[in-house]
């Protein structure tokens, strides 16, 4: 069952555009918005607690149908600074090139993302 919505879809979307517009004035907080949005988009698509996405500061999801995770440090984990996980969510950056340029730290046999991106296409 995919987690409830704590960000209402028009503001989240919107600031994932004012995001992509121009990123280097774009607030803390708008920042904030558009990675716990784009967050809950991965949630409600992949619902599941068998993979770990992290994007500090700002928030954490489990997604993905498979084995739960309830103690301890996860198998599965993916984690990123928030402009990778932005770039990624709106399709600014392959998963392919954001892994091999050492952008996202991913580990588990499920900590793939590619097949769920992007989330929020702007381009």
């Amino acid at each position: 069952m995919p987690a409830r919505r704590r960000i209402d879809p028009a503001q989240g979307r919107a600031a994932v555009v004012a995001w992509h517009t121009d990123p280097a004035v774009v607030d803390r907080a708008t920042i904030a918005t558009a990675v716990r949005y784009t967050l809950e988009e991965l949630g409600q698509l992949a619902p599941g607690r068998s993979v770990e996405v992290r994007v500090p500061p700002f928030g954490a999801v489990q997604v993905i149908e498979g084995p739960r995770h309830t103690r301890g440090t996860p198998t599965n984990v993916v984690e990123m600074e928030p402009a990778t996980w932005l770039l990624l969510a709106t399709g600014s950056m392959a998963w392919a090139a954001a892994e091999e340029s050492g952008a996202v730290r991913a580990s588990g046999q499920r900590a793939d993302l590619a097949g769920y991106l992007p989330l929020v296409p702007l381009s």
